[in-house]
């Protein structure tokens, strides 16, 4: 095999069919060394080549007559100086930050770390023990895949309900999934789970982290796993826990051919992606990837002493946005995902470390400019998880156009209010709205919310009505861990329980929150397992419990409640009122006297601004007229809708609500009635000004008939 110098441009490998390039950046190193591995289980070295051609900071180097599924790692020179931030280690083998497959999981053996660990000064001293029998490989890919006529679906924001689910826990313990597919992309792909979608009416499946991450060695060492995945190390690789046939690369195809049969079933692929932190941890964490290749281009360092790592995301390190490289690593990385593997979008964890430049958060940081002015990525679905850990990280409502965000605000307020917390009236109806004291000053539509009860970090919809406190107890951190702040509440009874009056509150309470979820404007995010009633037994912070706790249990579904909210979904679907492009006026609209929305006391009359402040005030009436759209479908054509009126009554007490005038209807039947089993209604009419009997905690939803 001749070496030939290569190319600068792409990073990472390019196979052309006849060999292949190699290209790395390392603007400090000394010098850089290929290493190839063989097969079997890849620990045998077959050959090393030292990079001799450097361009723009670039190494590089060509190799002929090899191909797919070769695998290889590097080692890089350099000073090792910890106090100037300098990490080089060549008796570490690396791997290749554009590394499209990895071969293995990882194992945090002490030769994975860059300083002699148990030593008394730390990460002051070098290990020169060679890792690389320990080390995964990076794996060269064949990127060819019969993709046919798939593309982005471009779903629009206001038709779309997301599914957020993990990989391997919604398919582990699926009966109708063959066994040797659960917990794999390909048994995500099968005929039963996307027809299971298809029932839900779903519009996108968000993915928690799929990109190649690393166990905690902490939790390795209490026999847990990192099972949420936030902890990646490989940007541009599926992980390879979730591959079905173990063969090198195949990851890759397999995750391909789950977007092409989402696609197919249009269903799009949003992407869960944490590029605000990487599994290289702190100055004691493991020597991995891009520690030994440039530290102080890829991390944040302290101003003061580079020995140590600045920490926005509670993790150890944060990536630095501020290096064109570490930037250029995230653009490609996101465009990869996007061209190469056809996926529709991202949410991205802990968004706000990403927008610092300096220490403030900047709603324009670069990160934002550059994405916003890309050809490819400002076409996708972008959503923020609008906080980190830092100083002034909380930037819900923050983020710039094109951008929609986890609204933490909605999950809250709208906890507090089927709880029957005081002072939640007022914004409650925001949050309802679509948030427009969040959004809408920046030019952004009510899209920009995305609305949640529950995510895969918190309690289950279950467990939020049958749980006070956590019960963290199987993570090994005596309850330590998690969030204190749940806003749940257990309707009388800590965990489960056998009296009947509770059982059916907690029902009630859960048909309440999925109700008022997909009545909100916005765009609605369902927790998997929500919908069959799925509980971690009072565990709000699994992410490493990789076992019946977090998979869901398939076998004992509660079928009530999954065909509620599969009729909810539908619903929603086909009534634009719910799900509107624009903001609400509250005005009259082109001289009917008739009002976009209006807000009603039980008495029948509207809201007047003391309403709204009476604190101990939980009922509310609210109309939503079907004929005030001001926008067009997408064929130019008006979009008309009935018209709502929907009464929400958070007191434990059955109230009589009266409609309100004729002017606003004459006569409403009631469609939706959560107090009831089955929930959805129909027959009976009231007239306007009539009263209806609405029961402690409850919801019902009205259709005006004329």
């Amino acid at each position: 095999m001749k070496p030939r110098p290569g190319v600068s441009y792409p990073l990472g490998t390019t196979y052309d069919g006849s060999g292949v390039n190699f290209a790395l950046f390392s603007e400090n190193a000394t010098g850089v060394e290929l290493c190839l591995f063989g097969s079997g289980d890849g620990n045998v070295e077959t050959g090393r080549f030292q990079l001799s051609e450097q361009t723009d900071q670039v190494w590089h180097i060509y190799l002929p007559d090899i191909g797919p599924g070769q695998r290889y790692g590097y080692r890089v020179h350099g000073p090792y100086e910890p106090r100037l931030g300098k990490r080089f280690n060549p008796a570490k083998l690396v791997l290749d930050p554009y590394a499209k497959a990895i071969d293995r999981d990882f194992n945090l053996d002490d030769r994975l770390f860059g300083y002699e660990v148990g030593n008394p000064d730390g990460d002051l001293s070098r290990d020169d023990r060679d890792n690389s029998a320990l080390m995964p490989k990076s794996v060269v890919v064949d990127s060819r895949f019969s993709w046919g006529s798939d593309r982005r679906l471009n779903t629009p924001w206001h038709e779309t309900v997301i599914y957020e689910l993990h990989v391997k826990g919604f398919t582990a313990r699926h009966p109708f999934v063959p066994p040797n597919l659960r917990g794999t992309y390909a048994g995500l792909a099968s005929p039963w789970v996307i027809e299971y979608f298809r029932s839900l009416s779903i519009t996108a499946v968000e993915l928690m982290p799929i990109h190649q991450a690393v166990v905690d060695r902490h939790l390795s060492e209490q026999g847990l796993v990192n099972y949420w995945g936030y902890n990646s190390i490989a940007y541009f690789a599926p992980d390879v826990r979730y591959s079905s046939s173990g063969r090198l690369g195949e990851q890759v195809r397999e995750f391909k051919a789950m977007v092409k049969a989402f696609h197919r079933a249009g269903i799009e692929v949003i992407l869960d992606v944490v590029y605000n932190h990487t599994a290289e941890g702190n100055h004691l964490g493991p020597t991995l990837c891009m520690r030994g290749i440039d530290n102080g281009n890829y991390y944040r360092l302290m101003p003061d002493d580079p020995r140590y790592y600045l920490d926005y995301t509670g993790c150890g390190n944060t990536l630095n946005m501020v290096s064109p490289r570490a930037l250029q690593l995230v653009m490609d990385s996101l465009r990869y995902w996007v061209l190469e593997m056809h996926v529709d979008g991202f949410r991205f964890d802990l968004a706000a470390a990403l927008a610092r430049e300096l220490h403030d958060v900047d709603r324009l940081g670069a990160f934002f400019d550059i994405i916003h002015q890309d050809p490819v990525l400002c076409q996708v679905k972008l959503i923020a998880e609008p906080w980190d850990l830092g100083e002034g990280g909380y930037q819900v409502g923050n983020f710039p156009p094109l951008w929609s965000e986890w609204n933490g605000k909605y999950r809250d307020t709208v906890r507090d209010y089927w709880r029957g917390s005081d002072q939640t009236l007022a914004e409650f109806a925001y949050r309802l709205t679509g948030s427009s004291d969040l959004y809408r000053a920046g030019g952004r539509s009510p899209t920009a919310s995305i609305n949640f009860v529950t995510s895969h970090d918190g309690f289950t919809l279950t467990d939020l009505v049958s749980y006070n406190e956590k019960h963290n107890e199987a993570n090994g951190e005596n309850n330590r861990d998690g969030d204190n702040d749940n806003r749940s509440w257990n309707c009388g009874h800590e965990g489960p329980a056998d009296d009947p009056a509770i059982i059916d509150l907690r029902a009630r309470q859960r048909r309440n929150f999925l109700a008022t979820l997909m009545l909100s404007q916005g765009v609605p995010m369902i927790r998997a397992g929500d919908e069959i009633g799925h509980t971690q037994l009072g565990n709000n912070n699994g992410y490493c419990q990789d076992n019946e706790i977090s998979w869901l249990n398939w076998e004992l579904p509660d079928q009530r409640l999954m065909e509620f909210c599969r009729r909810l979904v539908l619903f929603r679907k086909r009534h634009p009122a719910f799900r509107r492009r624009k903001w609400f006026q509250g005005r009259q609209l082109h001289g009917s006297g008739i009002r976009d929305i209006g807000w009603f006391k039980p008495d029948g009359g509207e809201m007047s601004e003391e309403d709204w402040k009476m604190g101990f005030a939980k009922s509310l009436g609210v109309y939503l007229n079907g004929s005030s759209f001001t926008n067009p479908d997408a064929m130019g054509e008006p979009i008309t809708d009935a018209s709502f009126y929907i009464i929400f009554n958070a007191h434990h007490n059955p109230l009589g609500f009266i409609l309100p005038g004729a002017e606003w209807g004459r006569r409403w039947t009631p469609i939706l009635d959560t107090y009831q089993t089955p929930s959805w209604r129909g027959g009976k009419t009231y007239r306007a000004g009539e009263a209806v009997r609405v029961e402690g905690r409850s919801l019902l939803l009205l259709r005006r008939l004329e």
